[in-house]
C-alpha cells in the first residue's frame, strides 16, 4: 500500500508540457551553440571583409591604373607595327602628322605622341588640357618627354618606360618604342600621358570623407590625392600637386612605412598589400598601400586610407546585431516550428520556378499547383498568368535585349537618346529572283535558318538585332550597353558571318542545292536609340542618318568587286576605329543616296590571312578523309 502512495506522488506532466518543454530545451541548447559559435565566426568573418575589402579596393585601383598606362604602351606598340612594315613613311612630315593625329585621337589616354630621328629631329602631336591638338616640328622635347639616347635602343627591344617628366605643362609618363627599317633603328616613337588623366580614376574609388585614395611616385612625390582640397586630418594639401610627401601637409602620407603593421591582414600581405595602422591628428588611421612597378623607371606606390573608426565601427554594429539576432532567433524558432512545415513546401517549388525565370529559361518552368491557402493559390496564379505572358512576349523581344535592358535598370535603359553606334546591314544577293522558285514554306525555312546564322554571330559579339527587314538584318552595338570596341565587334561580327555562310554554302554544293550570296554595310556614327513608337506599341530600335548610311553601303556592295560569297563594306568613321586592322583596302569616296557629299569606303576583307588558312585545312581535311 506504502508503495502504491509512493507511486502515486510521482509528478506527472501533460504530453503537451513534455514535448514543449523538451523541443524548448532542444532549441535553447541549439541556439546557445550557435550563437556561441556565431559570436566567434562573425567576429572573423568581420576581420575577413575588411581584408578583402582591402584587397578588392587596392587591386581595383592597380587594375585601373594599369589598364590605363596599358592602352597608352599598347597604342605606341600598334604603331610601331605601322611604322616598321612601311605603312608610315617619313618623307613626308605631314602625313607623319596627319598619322599620330588620328592614333592621339584614337586613344584618349595618351596626351602627347612624338617620333625623333638619329639627326634630334622631332615631329609629333600634343593635345593641350583644352583638347585642342597641337603640331610639334622642332628639335626641342614635346610636353612630357625629354631627349634620349636612340643608341641604347636595339632593334628588338621592347617598351621601355622613362622617368616621370614634370614642366610647365604638367606631369607626365612616357614609354618610347625603337622604330626600326631595314634592320636597323632610325627613330624612336614615345606616348607621354598627363597624370591628370589619372584624376577621374582616383575620384572615382574615393568611397566618402573617411576614404582617401594617392598615389606616391618612387622618389617620394606624392603625385595624385583624392583629397587634396579637404583632408580627413583637417587642412588641405599645402602646395600645387607634386610635392615631397613629408611635407606637403598629410600627416598620415607622413608616416607612410613607419606605422603598425596589424597582423589580421595577412592575405593581404600575400598578395603584396601593405596594411599598418597610423596615428595622426588624435584619430588612428588604417592605412593600406602596394608598390605599382613597370610604368615609370621607379616603382609608384598606391593605395588608401580609412579613418579608424570605420573598423571599430563595423565591431560595435556587429555586437548589436548579435544582440538582436538572439531575442529574432528566438521569436522566428518559435513561429516557425508551426508555419515551417506547411509554408515551406510551396515556397521552395515557387522559388525554383522564379529561378528560372530569373535566367529567361521560360520553356523550362513548371506551372505551379494551387493551394488551399488563400494567398498562396493568389500566388500561384498570378505566378502562372506572369509566365505564360513572359513567354508570349519572349516571341518578340529578343532574350539578349531583354536580358541587357533589366540589367540596365529596364525601363529608363530604354529612354530614347543619342548615342555613338555601329550599324550593321545585311542583305542576301538575288534572293527576291531565287524565292520565285521556291514555296512560301520553302522560303520561310531558308530565310529563318539564314537567320539564325546572323543572330547568333550578332549576339556572340553582344550585339543587338533591331528587325529582319524582307531577307536583311540590321543590328548594331553601343547600347543599350555602352562599349568602347563597338566597331571593333561589328567588324568581328561580320567576318564571323562570313565563315558560318561559307560553311553553309559547302554543304548546300555537297547537296547540289543553290549558295546564299551576301552584302554587308557598316557605319559608325550618332544615332538616336531607344523605344520608338506610341501607346501601347513600342519597339527598341535605332533610327538616324548612321543607319541610312549603313544601308547604303550595303547596296553599293553591288559595284565594288570583292569575295564571291560575301561583300563588306565599312565608311571611313568606321575604319577610324580600328587600330590594328590591317586586312581592308580603300575603294574611293562615293556619293551615297540621300546623304550630302562624300563618303570614303573601305572594303573588308571577310576572310583575313589567319582565317583563309584555317578555312582551307577544314576543307582539306575532309577532302583527304
Amino acid at each position: 500500500m506504502a508503495r502504491a502512495k509512493r507511486k502515486d506522488r510521482r509528478i506527472k506532466l501533460p504530453l503537451t508540457t513534455v514535448v514543449g518543454l523538451s523541443f524548448g530545451a532542444f532549441v535553447a541548447l541549439a541556439i546557445g551553440l550557435v550563437l556561441a559559435l556565431s559570436v566567434t565566426a562573425n567576429f572573423r568573418n568581420t576581420f575577413s571583409l575588411l581584408n578583402d575589402k582591402t584587397i578588392l579596393s587596392t587591386q581595383a585601383l592597380e587594375q585601373q591604373l594599369r589598364t590605363h598606362f596599358e592602352s597608352v604602351e599598347n597604342a605606341v606598340v600598334g604603331l610601331k607595327t605601322y611604322f616598321d612594315d612601311g605603312s608610315f613613311r617619313f618623307d613626308s612630315p605631314d602625313r607623319v602628322l596627319e598619322d599620330l593625329s588620328v592614333a592621339l585621337n584614337a586613344n584618349r589616354d595618351i596626351t602627347a605622341l612624338r617620333v625623333t630621328d638619329r639627326d634630334g629631329q622631332r615631329l609629333g602631336i600634343f593635345r593641350s588640357r583644352t583638347g585642342k591638338l597641337w603640331r610639334i616640328e622642332s628639335d626641342r622635347p614635346a610636353p612630357g618627354m625629354t631627349v634620349q639616347d636612340i643608341s641604347k635602343y636595339g632593334v628588338d627591344s621592347g617598351p621601355v618606360w622613362g622617368a616621370l617628366i614634370l614642366n610647365k605643362a604638367g606631369l607626365f609618363v612616357n614609354v618610347s618604342v625603337p622604330l626600326v627599317r631595314d634592320g636597323q633603328v632610325v627613330a624612336l616613337l614615345t606616348a607621354a600621358s598627363s597624370i591628370d588623366s589619372l584624376a577621374e580614376i582616383i575620384v572615382s574609388l574615393d568611397e566618402g570623407a573617411d576614404d582617401t585614395v594617392f598615389i606616391v611616385g618612387g622618389d617620394g612625390q606624392v603625385i595624385m590625392h583624392s583629397d587634396a582640397d579637404r583632408l580627413q586630418t583637417g587642412g588641405s594639401i599645402a602646395d600645387r600637386l607634386p610635392g615631397p610627401r613629408g611635407s606637403v601637409g598629410d600627416p598620415v602620407l607622413s608616416a607612410l612605412g613607419d606605422g603598425e603593421r596589424m597582423d589580421e591582414f595577412k592575405k593581404a600581405a600575400e598578395l603584396g598589400i601593405d596594411v599598418s595602422f597610423v596615428e595622426a591628428g588624435g584619430d588612428e588611421y588604417l592605412l593600406m598601400y602596394k608598390e605599382l612597378a613597370g610604368f615609370t623607371d621607379k616603382p609608384m606606390i598606391i593605395g588608401q586610407y580609412f579613418l579608424g573608426a570605420t573598423v571599430s565601427r563595423e565591431v560595435r554594429r556587429l555586437a548589436g546585431s548579435l544582440m538582436v539576432g538572439f531575442g529574432a532567433l528566438v521569436i522566428s524558432v518559435l513561429i516557425a516550428f508551426w508555419m515551417g512545415k506547411r509554408v515551406a513546401r510551396p515556397l521552395r517549388y515557387l522559388a525554383v520556378q522564379s529561378e528560372r525565370v530569373g535566367s529567361l529559361s521560360l520553356n523550362d518552368v513548371e506551372p505551379l499547383p494551387r493551394s488551399r491557402i488563400a494567398e498562396i493559390d493568389q500566388v500561384a496564379q498570378a505566378f502562372n498568368a506572369m509566365v505564360e505572358g513572359l513567354k508570349a512576349m519572349n516571341t518578340y523581344v529578343p532574350r539578349s535585349l531583354f536580358i541587357k535592358l533589366m540589367r540596365l535598370g529596364g525601363g529608363d535603359a530604354a529612354e530614347a537618346r543619342e548615342a555613338e553606334l555601329t550599324v550593321l546591314f545585311t542583305d542576301i544577293v538575288s534572293f527576291t529572283a531565287r524565292s520565285e522558285h521556291l514555296s512560301a514554306a520553302e522560303t520561310a525555312q531558308v530565310l529563318n535558318d539564314h537567320f539564325a546564322i546572323l543572330v547568333e554571330a550578332v549576339e556572340s559579339e553582344g550585339g543587338t538585332v533591331d528587325k529582319f527587314l524582307g531577307d536583311g538584318m540590321l543590328a548594331f552595338w553601343g547600347a543599350p550597353d555602352a562599349r568602347p570596341d563597338h566597331a571593333e565587334a561589328a567588324v568581328r561580327t561580320a567576318r564571323k558571318i562570313a565563315r558560318a555562310l561559307h560553311a553553309e554554302n559547302r554543304k548546300a554544293n555537297g547537296h547540289g542545292e543553290p549558295v546564299l550570296a551576301l552584302r554587308i554595310g557598316i557605319h559608325t556614327g550618332q544615332a538616336v536609340v531607344g523605344n520608338v513608337g506610341a501607346l501601347d506599341r513600342w519597339n527598341y530600335t535605332v533610327v538616324g542618318d548612321t543607319v541610312n548610311a549603313a544601308e547604303r553601303l550595303q547596296t553599293l556592295g553591288k559595284e565594288v568587286p570583292g569575295e564571291p560569297e560575301v561583300t563588306i563594306l565599312a565608311s571611313a568613321d568606321t575604319v577610324a576605329q580600328l587600330p590594328s586592322e590591317t586586312s581592308l583596302r580603300p575603294v574611293g569616296a562615293h556619293h551615297l543616296r540621300g546623304r550630302k557629299g562624300l563618303m570614303d569606303v573601305y572594303w573588308i576583307d571577310p576572310f583575313p590571312a589567319e582565317d583563309a588558312r584555317q578555312m582551307a585545312k577544314t576543307e582539306t581535311v575532309p577532302a583527304a578523309q
